[in-house]
């Protein structure tokens, strides 16, 4: 049962619903009348091991909403990645604040962390529900069909392309884009979604679930600008070789890595770089441009999905509801997880934070065409659906020639 003080916190990348579950959490808590105070932790678990709350209690409800339409993270987030250690600072936290409910908002890092401080808290016989709201551009959270903040993304990626081919169809050469995504593809694959003839662009998508190989890049780059005379590429942050070894790695001359070790990824424009020196290098193609999406599609005004709005809300209620009242079994801790029902219509369940937490979820083989470097049609039936309403269209003039009259009298040289 839902009672005493409640604690929020969103940790990992911002997104531009992410404030729609914390909203939908605190304002779904507030309706109980034996919810004594809901806080809200700056920063994440850091925030929480520093004990930086703010009463979400005592914010009106208009400012609230507000904020629900504001994209990123509005308590603040962290990168911190907590083990038994740092969760057992968070458990004493707790328990010095007598805090009886714990929803964390966030990805299967953020489970993860909502899984030790649950056992924790079991083993100490100590009475706290701990419930995780699925939060991530990735898509790469296991069970979900999909997660909050990929739809919006994805609704981007896919206008930012569209945008690009259109570019690209004026002054023709080769764009490369880089999107994010480590080990999943499928924010890159959203770009796909930005064609609607035949010969638009993106040509060529490359995702981390397929080997890269830079000699066939080169050839496929050359075959589809010697067909069209131009070329706009797709490309995952994560892509590697055979080996797995990342490709940013491979030809880059100095290498960053995060705060978890990682080789730094996103937010360089390396990558980008790299493959266009690639192409300039290796074929004879002359106009070349990169660039790297970054941080612009997580949190991006203007294009988020109002489908993804509203999931976003409900699964910030449900985890309030799931701390109450329980799901079937009786569980009052999990993660909130998506589910598809019919043509387009979701149902959550309460997932265990162990089947969540730690593991990635990839596209399956079904999203991807046997050539490498495109994605089926199945990919485009999953997530049309969730872009939401209003997508932009497309038009160009009809070619209406006219005959010449100096140039058909000129030989041929």
């Amino acid at each position: 049962m839902l009672q005493g003080k409640v604690l929020i916190a969103q940790g990992g990348g911002p997104t531009a619903v992410i404030n729609e579950s914390l909203v939908g959490a605190v304002m779904e808590a507030r309706r109980f009348h034996t919810v004594e105070r809901v806080y809200g932790a700056y920063h994440g678990v850091r925030g929480i091991i520093n004990e930086e709350f703010i009463d979400l209690t005592r914010e009106t409800t208009q400012n609230l909403e507000l904020v629900a339409k504001t994209p990123t993270s509005a308590l603040g987030s962290t990168r911190d990645k907590p083990d038994a250690k740092y969760c057992a600072e968070i458990f004493q936290v707790c328990k010095a604040h007598d805090i009886r409910t714990f929803f964390y908002i966030g990805g299967n890092d953020s489970s993860d962390t909502a899984r030790i401080v649950n056992e924790q808290a079991e083993a100490a016989n100590y009475d706290l529900n701990c419930v995780h709201i699925p939060k991530t551009i990735d898509n790469d959270l296991v069970i979900n069909d999909h997660t909050p903040g990929f739809p919006s993304a994805a609704r981007f990626v896919a206008l930012a392309f569209a945008g690009a081919n259109l570019d690209n169809r004026a002054l023709p050469g080769v764009y490369i884009a880089v999107v994010m995504g480590r080990h999943a593809g499928f924010l890159t694959a959203a770009a796909a979604l930005g064609r609607k003839r035949d010969d638009d662009g993106p040509h060529l998508i490359y995702v981390p679930e397929n080997d890269f190989s830079l000699e066939k890049f080169a050839q496929d780059v050359k075959s589809v600008y010697d067909k069209y005379g131009r070329c706009v590429v797709a490309v995952s942050e994560g892509i590697h070789d055979a080996s797995g070894e990342p490709i940013a790695t491979k030809l880059a001359k100095r290498i960053e890595r995060d705060a978890h070790g990682n080789v730094q990824l996103s937010g360089t424009g390396a990558l980008a770089d790299l493959l266009t020196d690639y192409i300039k290098d290796n074929t004879d193609i002359k106009r070349v441009r990169g660039d790297t999406f970054g941080y612009l599609q997580r949190s991006f005004l203007g294009v988020v999905s109002d489908v993804d709005a509203r999931e976003a809300r409900e699964v910030g209620e449900k985890a309030v509801q799931y701390a109450h009242f329980g799901d079937d079994e009786g569980n009052h801790s999990g993660s909130v997880t998506i589910h598809r029902t019919g043509f387009y219509s979701v149902r959550f369940e309460l997932s265990k934070l162990a089947d969540i937490g730690g593991k990635t979820k990839t596209m399956p083989r079904e999203f991807l065409h046997e050539n490498g470097h495109d994605i089926t049609d199945k990919f485009v039936l999953y997530l049309r659906p969730l872009l939401g309403s209003g997508m932009h269209d497309m038009a160009q003039l009809r070619v209406y020639t006219v005959p010449k009259i100096l140039k058909k009298f000129k030989a041929t040289p």
